[in-house]
């Protein structure tokens, strides 16, 4: 679970970036430029400044690179944005799979105590790259917030293990924590899928891949900032196309890589927008930034969801960008944020 030290050049461009983030507002708006707003949002000004370092990095966008050199920008990243409390007990484990074991990280924040729920968590990263690692940060604010136990899942990664694997993979770590529920939780404790862009792709489709299963689907699902349509480019592909972090171009990249088949993009399990039935899925909270190539298509799938009867909480990051709550260690209001979905996560299991 510990990496090794990161170079001195790392280490001091961590410093500048959270530095960055402690100066004044009219610093940080100097350094940011000019407002941008769209659609009556205003980015952030710290989001803002730090985009404008990021232009200027090399292999800041993943359409300039492979993917064994995407998946080590994705650590690095993780490294210089994240931070990491203090959770009283994480293990490393595995679940069994249909290409065999699933590397699973287990973090409970009270191991004294009964949970009031367990998580099974997916990375984000186009199904491309991202790790237990890189998504450590977001896992340790979610245990020790929402008090819950979180199961962080290492699904297979394409372009090695193409669509469908990944959701194979989610299913079968989400039916293994369900039916071995008593190894984390109480026997009875709710359980929870969740996952953030493509993460929130594979917590939607497992909900409706287990949604008619005998021992039942999960009671909840937490997308945050979901990939939920690979066959059409909604508005905000061309709002957002390039300087929001995610780009369209490496959109592009990733479906490139994921999907074998142009085709695969129209198929439910890997664009749950389409799915002709949502009725029966569970309660669902569902995370879109205003600054994000994927915010109306995340818009259009809560909107599906209400229409079908599933009670919905939509939460607009009106001021943040595509992976907004990875950025914890150099902003306050990304931490209040993934504090906020933790604390609705908790709150929502309980209501349950």
């Amino acid at each position: 679970m510990s990496s090794p030290r990161p170079p001195v050049t790392l280490r001091a461009t961590r410093s500048v970036l959270r530095g960055l983030a402690r100066l004044p507002a009219p610093v940080i708006r100097a350094v940011a430029g000019r407002p941008r707003r769209v659609d009556g949002y205003t980015l952030r000004g710290d989001v803002q400044a730090a985009l404008r370092l990021l232009e200027v990095s090399p292999g800041s966008d993943a359409a300039e690179l492979t993917p064994e050199q995407w998946r080590a920008e994705m650590e690095t990243e993780a490294w210089l944005f994240g931070h990491r409390p203090h959770v009283a007990s994480v293990r490393d484990a595995a679940v069994p799979g249909p290409g065999g074991d699933i590397p699973v990280r287990v973090y409970n924040p009270r191991p004294d105590r009964p949970a009031p729920g367990v998580v099974v968590y997916f990375h984000g990263g186009g199904f491309v790259s991202g790790s237990l690692d890189t998504v450590d940060p977001v896992c340790r604010f979610l245990a020790r917030y929402s008090g819950c136990v979180v199961v962080s899942v290492d699904y297979r990664l394409a372009p090695e293990h193409a669509f469908p694997c990944a959701v194979e993979d989610a299913v079968a770590a989400f039916r293994h924590v369900r039916d071995h529920l008593g190894d984390y939780a109480a026997p009875d404790a709710p359980v929870a899928v969740m996952g953030d862009s493509a993460g929130g792709n594979l917590a939607a489709v497992v909900c409706h891949r287990t949604v008619e299963d005998e021992a039942g689907g999960p009671d909840l699902q937490v997308l945050l900032t979901p990939v939920v349509d690979w066959s059409r480019k909604a508005r905000s592909y061309t709002l957002f196309a390039q300087g929001y972090y995610l780009t369209e171009a490496t959109m592009d990249w990733y479906s490139h890589h994921y999907l074998r088949e142009p085709e695969q993009a129209g198929h439910p399990d890997a664009s749950p927008l389409l799915a002709r039935h949502l009725g029966g899925l569970p309660p669902a909270y569902v995370l879109v930034a205003a600054f994000d190539v994927l915010r109306d298509e995340g818009l259009a799938y809560a909107a599906r969801l209400e229409e079908a009867g599933v009670p919905v909480t939509l939460r607009v990051d009106e001021d943040g960008t595509h992976g907004d709550i990875n950025a914890m260690g150099l902003s306050r209001a990304s931490r209040d944020l993934v504090i906020e979905v933790s604390e609705a996560v908790r709150d929502l299991l309980v209501r349950r």
